[in-house]
């Protein structure tokens, strides 16, 4: 994969931070920030996920009156005889 070059600005003690915890793990700084980026861009997906899932619980009721409790139709299954 093609690296991109990214110059940031942190106060000393971010980069003092940075620099530490990068060597108490063992990498390079630059692949400190790079996993730490890598795991907020999937806490989003996450995120999105938790929140779908929530609000289908809250709405469930309000789905099973609208479209039938007893539909139990998905991906990959028939639809029920009426």
């Amino acid at each position: 994969m093609a690296k991109t070059q990214l110059n940031v600005r942190v106060d000393e003690a971010t980069a003092r931070a940075a620099k530490e915890r990068a060597l108490a793990r063992g990498v390079s700084v630059n692949r400190y920030i790079e996993e730490l980026v890598r795991r907020d861009a999937g806490e989003l997906g996450r995120t999105f996920v938790d929140a779908a899932a929530d609000f289908m619980k809250r709405y469930e009721s309000v789905f099973a009156e609208e479209f039938g409790a007893d539909q139990e139709q998905g991906p990959g299954r028939p639809a029920a005889p009426r």
